[in-house]
């Protein structure tokens, strides 16, 4: 490890005001947010903040030294921009450390209106070279960028060794086949758009029918898994659902399964990535309490051991735990083959 290596921050998941305490009192260094609206990505009903909440928030963790993101992440609907100025406007009258957006024509208004906010670029911005970050520093002045959890390690580092934009990389969290944010599939299955409904199986389209064999899970008219009597029925996810191809049923796009970096977190502070950053605005105060409490003794022994360091059988546990299908990967991290 260099000795110039920087610890990067770590960056939790805030869907509402408990989660927020959550992810700051278990050693988030930043949370990110969003508001109660379509301008961000986790549009959950009961979630998000409003200006009360999100005021709240800001002076919880300014008070013990922790920045707050705002996400904005979501692309402007046709004839309805200003309704995502207005959520950049509220961002900067708040007084958050960086906005989350993806939008060009979002990141224009706001490197226009608002020169002294900082601007990080989202994953949905899906910006996986140097070349595409260093236009967006050049157009809007962007300080940081999130990369798409589709590049291995090397691919980081070189995307590293040609920007001076900060990169953010996800650490933990759900993996997606799709661009990030952007799939065909639930859009093709429920007409609504993932990006702008805040998930991937909106529950007015999620099914479970009883049957003689079990359980039936079905997102709209799609029978995405079967499951036995005695088999836990999870939350159907259309790329994550068992079919039968060529009279083999299997998961046949993706396995439940969770991204953890826990095992390569030494390599990761040698690129010199800036911050760590950890998926799950829809997800219980408990999840990012377990979460942030494990990645951050974690972080910080990688930062403190080096190449002695070593995952602990209590934060390899806890993260397990609320992993998809209790299993977890290092993703496009790790490409032995190639």
């Amino acid at each position: 490890m260099s000795s110039t290596s920087r610890l990067p921050e770590l960056v939790c998941p805030a869907g509402s005001l408990p989660a927020l305490k959550a992810a700051v009192d278990n050693g988030a260094d930043t949370v990110y947010l969003g508001l109660k609206n379509d301008t961000n990505a986790r549009n959950f009903a009961g979630l998000n903040f409003d200006a009360k909440t999100a005021s709240a928030g800001l002076a919880y963790a300014r008070k013990r030294g922790r920045k707050v993101l705002m996400a904005i992440n979501t692309f402007a609907q046709a004839g309805q921009s200003a309704r995502w100025q207005r959520a950049v406007d509220e961002a900067a009258e708040l007084g958050v450390d960086a906005v989350i957006l993806a939008d060009t024509g979002l990141l224009a208004y706001a490197a226009r209106r608002h020169p002294g906010l900082r601007l990080h670029l989202s994953v949905q911005g899906s910006a996986t070279n140097y070349e595409a970050i260093n236009l967006a520093h050049e157009l809007f002045g962007i300080q940081r960028a999130v990369l798409p959890r589709v590049l291995t390690l090397a691919q980081v580092r070189h995307v590293i060794e040609h920007t001076e934009v900060e990169i953010e990389t996800f650490g933990f969290g759900s993996l997606c086949v799709m661009v990030e944010g952007r799939c065909l599939l639930s859009s093709y299955a429920t007409g609504e758009s993932p990006n702008s409904h805040g998930v991937c199986s909106p529950a007015k389209f999620v099914r479970w029918e009883e049957s003689p064999a079990g359980t039936d899970a079905r997102l709209g008219c799609i029978l995405i898994d079967q499951y036995g009597r005695d088999e836990p029925a999870g939350y159907p996810t259309l790329c994550k659902g068992r079919f039968e191809v060529n009279g083999v049923t299997d998961y046949a796009l993706e396995e439940p399964t969770s991204l953890n970096v826990s095992e390569m977190l030494p390599q990761l502070i040698e690129l010199g990535v800036a911050a760590i950053k950890v998926e799950g605005r829809q997800r219980s105060p408990a999840y990012v309490a377990q979460v942030t409490r494990a990645l951050r003794e974690a972080l910080d022994a990688a930062g403190r051991d080096g190449a002695r360091y070593s995952v602990k059988p209590a934060w390899r546990d806890a993260l397990a735990r609320v992993s998809e299908g209790q299993q977890v990967t290092l993703g496009a991290y790790s490409r032995p083959w190639k």
